[in-house]
């Protein structure tokens, strides 16, 4: 039978045979093998970071992460299921509003609070954004309006529902409220209240960006009075001035929380009363007394979690119970100022620091004139009661707290490392849970005396003993330390906090006590979600009415769901507990710190808990709204802790070092006294057994750093001292041998080297080298043309050759190509000047002048016309330095013509490195085949690969030597068909500015030449730089026949003759007058007319010897008719007999 006609229903009743079973064993075990064989090599990826991976892992490195908050996949509606309908919709009310609530207050601290402190830290101008920051800030204050709008709306919905559950007794009630609290709800609501406050702290606090706002504003006035120079319409203006003065009125006058309380509450409409609604008066009031009951107790208390958040909930709840019911408990609002004296402050979010006094007098003043003042002035007095005790008290609180938590983290591990038994899991479950609650205590703990005594002491403008921070700066690390405990054990808390038995709760008869303690009990039989801890708490407001449970029996009860709570969020909590993101703010106590670690080196790796609390700033930061992109804030940031660390430590440490060394290897000179009986000692060498730290995208390497230091330091030094090289050498062995330090070797001769500046650095540097160095074109060497040295640099062909000889021949051609990368972008700035119309236009009028009245003029540019075309230029404008654009021009065309000068001394040290090296060849026109001689004699294998390879480099020798000139060739080449193109007429104008750049060069030679002769440190002896490049360029424009017919050079000689003639004839006539002073004036200008004349013919004579080097001799024309001949000889072969001859005669031609 086919196997496709077998009835669907076979396949339940198909007989097992085993096989499936086999083959799923079998896939386990090819599942486990490749998970030991992965996990090897995890192991060795491991091993092989072990020297770059510091003590403290960075979280967000994580690459697998678990997250361990339960997320519920249900709806309200679908958890919420009794058969008492309206008891579901009451409990699903709240419970939605409660949510909405954690909602809300979950999107401010992670992106409001950040956003608003670093975008209002960065306006006070660290960062140069100021004059964006308030326009893109405003985007960020649109969306805080609505988020603060929606708060308003929460927090009335959550009134008018709390007001409807509790009503007269003459109206039809919901349900029976009476005994029914519903303190989450309150709860939640102060929540909501400690947001609005601690928006406007944060306003309140940063006046700067009130400051910018009024600035802000007062540009808009501006724009107001002339709407068309902005580009905006007067009707788009003033909708957003009604705008910006909502956002002021509502935001920036921090007035927040107080137009909440303010809201209306009463709303007919609906028939909602909450003003007049006495029975809700009486509720709200005995739910404040109730939480402030709880919470008071606890304030202060090693068992305080987050009884300082409620404190402030519980007067913000306080105030608006005021302001709805004008009503005022004189007995709870003193209790709640008396808990001022043992919490003067409440830190609200990083460096927000909240004042409980302040806020209750300024916002319920009726209930603070009933307070006599000494009452208020002795809890304002008990603030600096507290900072003179914390300064005491600070260190013996770490060391206790160093105690305590150094203990927990070990009992931590040796309880969670036992593997659950299931006789004991009950017990074994409840050391857990008591050891992580623990945990979470600690970090409160900790977490609280540091923010709390950080942000008093720069609220109040008070300063900080050394010991104070000190003290502060080791909880800091103490706090990291316990987040870093519980991210490690992660697996174990997964494993722990899988369990959790619900309690079981009495049943009463009444039907919504029944019902609610029904839906407690279902809600509870699944995972422990934060949705399902409401619900509960909420089923259980109504479950515990009429004395449903002994007061024995309920609090065992809320304990369980207290530690249900701790331990559902206990990677969350500990988190917010552990992050140090407010170091931000206190940046300045990280030098102190670092004096501190480098004073105490022994227990020099805390360093790294530090930076760990350092990089929890990054994530706020990331949420600044104020700028395009935060990694402008980002860099500002890193920079500032580098610097601080490169000062307080890293440098200290490298100097000290090196003082150590030096003073051991010159223990013979007999200097200070280093008994370390006497003068004590620091043993650095624990610095060097930290891992690298890790910071940004970074690693900070002590060791590495310190090694590089010492490096550097002794081959510089030995540089310039080679006699103090065994000195530095045994330095070295002493930094091994005492820290452990693997220096490298420096491989300086012990005697100097003709090296000068190497070739690599010199091409790397080009535009620096041609602008900073003059050319000497007869003896081939360079020179710089300042320094603030006493002596100056010089590059010759020797030196060339040196660095040729060190990076090999296939650097001349890399050079080269440098060279024309280079040459490339100077045209440029060429081929603009040329085109610029002030130029173009005057050098058009010189040409049609000069073919005008060459004929009256001798075929001669006449000098006067070059002397003004010099002065016309000037008279465009001078740089700060008093420079023309002629001047400009001029030397460009000089930097262009020390690139070609480079480009030959690269050629001719080519050459000098070659011969050297074949200088031993007797004769290169017949070099013997060593392999053909090998293999007559029959040799051995190797002899004959021995003497391939010698043939190999005999042949390159002779080629690199004989080969080489055509450089000059290539760079024209490359040019000269652009430049001769129909597209850069304009560059055809260039021989006319020759001659005004003559006399432009000329009179800056001369000047630099009467500054050398004085000893100033600005001069030249030569600038042959000029002439090569006027040379190269007429090369490639193929003008040298049309500068020639200038015969400028002539007539200079006949200007500067004649006015000579002149002058001799004038002291001819005047030698009988006897009048010195005319004589002497006719001496200096003879003198002057020399030096002139004496410039403009070495001049001459340089560009004379510069064109040689481009075959002036020949047009372009005559240069491709020639190519022409050879190409056709070579086709033809040398024997053969044609029109233009051999190839010897074309040569001859």
């Amino acid at each position: 039978m086919a196997v496709d006609s077998l009835s669907p229903d076979w396949e339940f009743d198909r007989f097992d045979d085993g096989s499936q079973k086999i083959h799923t064993k079998v896939q386990v075990k090819n599942y486990e093998k490749f998970l030991e064989e992965y996990t090897a090599q995890l192991q060795g990826i491991e091993e092989a970071l072990d020297d770059s991976v510091g003590d403290v892992w960075d979280f967000t490195l994580d690459p697998i992460a678990l997250k361990l908050l339960p997320y519920e996949q249900s709806s309200l509606l679908e958890l919420i299921k009794t058969d008492n309908k309206v008891l579901n919709k009451v409990i699903t009310v709240y419970a939605a509003l409660c949510c909405e609530v954690k909602k809300l207050k979950y999107e401010n601290p992670e992106k409001m609070y950040p956003g608003l402190q670093k975008n209002i830290k960065m306006i006070s101008g660290s960062c140069d954004t100021e004059d964006w920051s308030i326009v893109l800030f405003g985007c960020m204050l649109q969306e805080l309006s609505c988020f603060v709008s929606r708060c308003f709306e929460v927090v009335v919905n959550i009134v008018h529902q709390l007001a409807a559950l509790y009503i007269s007794n003459n109206a039809t009630k919901i349900i029976e409220s009476t005994g029914v609290h519903f303190q989450t709800v309150y709860e939640h609501l102060g929540e909501l209240l400690v947001v609005l406050i601690t928006l406007d702290e944060i306003m309140e606090n940063h006046a700067t960006l009130k400051d910018h706002w009024k600035m802000y504003k007062r540009l808009l006035k501006s724009v107001h009075h002339n709407p068309a120079k902005f580009a905006i319409s007067e009707e788009k203006l003033k909708p957003f001035e009604k705008l910006l003065l909502k956002l002021e009125g509502q935001l920036l006058d921090s007035m927040i929380f107080q137009a909440c309380v303010e809201q209306r509450f009463d709303d007919p409409g609906e028939g909602v009363s909450v003003s007049k609604n006495s029975a809700f008066a009486e509720e709200f009031a005995y739910n404040i007394r109730t939480i402030f009951a709880n919470v008071e107790s606890k304030l202060g208390e090693p068992s305080e979690i987050d009884q300082r958040d409620k404190y402030t909930g519980v007067c913000g709840l306080f105030v608006l119970h005021f302001h709805i019911f004008r009503t005022v408990d004189k007995k709870i609002y003193k209790s709640l100022l008396d808990v001022c004296k043992k919490v003067p402050a409440v830190t609200l979010a990083a460096n927000i620091i909240w004042f409980p006094d302040t806020f209750l007098i300024s916002k319920v003043p009726a209930a603070a004139k009933l307070m006599d003042k000494k009452s208020i002035q002795s809890i304002r007095s008990s603030r600096d009661a507290f900072l003179q005790q914390k300064a005491q008290t600070l260190m013996k609180d770490m060391q206790s707290y160093y105690i305590f938590a150094t203990s927990w983290m070990m009992k931590m591990e040796s309880i969670l490392s036992k593997e659950p038994k299931p006789d004991k899991l009950s017990e074994d479950l409840s050391n857990r849970c008591n050891i992580f609650v623990q945990g979470i205590l600690y970090a409160y703990s900790i977490s609280t005396i540091i923010k709390t005594t950080m942000n008093m002491y720069m609220s109040t403008q008070r300063p900080m003993t050394k010991t104070s921070v000190k003290a502060l700066c080791r909880l800091v690390e103490l706090l990291k330390n316990i987040g870093c405990t519980v991210h490690k054990n992660a697996l174990y808390c997964i494993s722990s906090t899988g369990y959790s038995p619900p309690p079981k709760p009495y049943s009463e008869q009444r039907l919504d006590v029944l019902s609610a303690l029904v839906l407690a009990e279902n809600t509870l039989n699944g995972p422990s979600t934060k949705e399902r801890r409401l619900i509960v708490s909420l089923a259980l407001s109504v479950g515990t009415q009429m004395k449903t449970f002994k007061d024995e029996e309920l609090l065992p009860l809320q304990l369980v769901l207290k530690k249900l709570d701790l331990i559902s969020e206990l990677r969350e909590r500990v988190k917010v507990q552990c992050d140090c993101s407010f170091l931000y703010w206190h940046r300045t106590v990280f030098p102190i710190y670092l004096d501190d670690v480098y004073e105490n080196a022994v227990d020099a790796a805390r360093i790294h808990y530090m930076f760990s609390a350092l990089r929890d700033c990054v994530p706020t930061m990331l949420h600044a709204k104020h700028m395009e992109s935060c990694d402008q804030l980002l860099k500002c940031y890193d920079t500032a802790i580098m610097e601080i660390l490169n000062e307080h430590l890293l440098d200290k440490l490298c100097k000290e070092i090196e003082k150590d060394l030096r003073l051991s290897v010159h223990t013979h000179l007999k200097l200070d006294d280093r008994n370390p009986f006497k003068v004590g000692m620091k043993d650095l060498a624990h610095f060097f057994s930290l891992k690298p730290i890790r910071f940004f995208n970074r690693f900070i390497d002590i060791r590495a750093y310190v090694t590089h230091y010492l490096d550097k330091t002794f081959y510089n030094l030995t540089t310039v001292a080679l006699h103090d090289w065994a000195t530095y050498s045994e330095m070295r062995n002493l930094a091994t041998q005492r820290y452990g330090l693997v220096m490298t070797e420096a491989h300086l001769p012990s005697q100097t080297l003709e090296q000068g500046l190497d070739v690599l650095e010199i091409m790397r540097n080009i535009h620096v080298f041609v602008s900073r160095y003059l050319y000497n074109l007869n003896n081939q060497i360079f020179i710089e043309r300042t320094s603030n040295n006493k002596h100056l640099n010089t590059i010759n062909i020797r030196h060339i050759a040196n660095s040729i000889r060190t990076h090999g021949t296939g650097i001349m051609s890399t050079t080269v190509n440098f060279t024309y990368q280079f040459l490339r972008k100077k045209f440029y700035i060429f081929s603009q000047f040329m085109y610029d119309e002030h130029i173009k236009s005057r050098l058009i009028k010189d040409i049609r002048f000069f073919r005008e009245t060459k004929d009256q003029t001798d075929q001669k540019y006449p000098f006067e016309r070059a002397e003004k075309f010099n002065r016309g230029i000037r008279k465009l404008g001078l740089t700060p330095d008093a420079q023309s654009y002629l001047d400009q021009f001029r030397q460009l065309i000089s930097q262009i013509g020390n690139a070609m000068g480079y480009v030959r001394m690269i050629r001719s040290g080519g050459l000098h490195c070659c011969s050297s090296a074949i200088r031993f060849v007797p004769d290169l026109e017949d070099i013997v085949n060593f392999e053909e001689l090998v293999k007559e004699e029959g040799l051995s294998e190797e002899t004959q690969k021995a003497a391939s390879q010698l043939d190999c480099v005999l042949s390159d020798l002779t080629s690199n030597s004989a080969e080489g000139t055509e450089y000059f060739k290539m760079l024209v080449g490359v040019f000269a068909p652009e430049f001769r193109s129909v597209k850069n007429m304009h560059l055809r104008n260039f021989y006319m500015i020759v001659p005004p750049l003559t006399v432009n060069f000329v009179e800056h030679s001369i000047s630099c030449k009467e500054k050398l002769n004085k000893k100033n440190k600005v001069g030249a002896a030569f600038t042959d730089g000029f002439a090569m490049g006027v040379a190269y360029i007429l090369k490639l424009l193929d003008q040298y026949q049309e500068f020639d017919s200038l015969h400028w050079f002539q007539a200079v000689r006949e200007k500067y003759v004649k006015e000579m003639n002149a002058v001799v004839k004038e002291q001819n006539v005047q030698s009988t007058s006897q009048d010195e002073k005319l004589m002497q004036t006719m001496n200096l200008t003879q003198k002057r007319l020399d030096v002139y004349l004496q410039e403009f013919e070495l001049l001459y004579f340089s560009l004379r010897s510069a064109r040689i080097f481009f075959r002036a001799d020949k047009t372009a024309a005559e240069e491709t008719q020639e190519k022409k001949d050879r190409e056709e000889v070579a086709k033809t072969g040398p024997g053969s007999s044609t029109i233009e001859g051999s190839p010897g005669e074309s040569r001859a031609k």
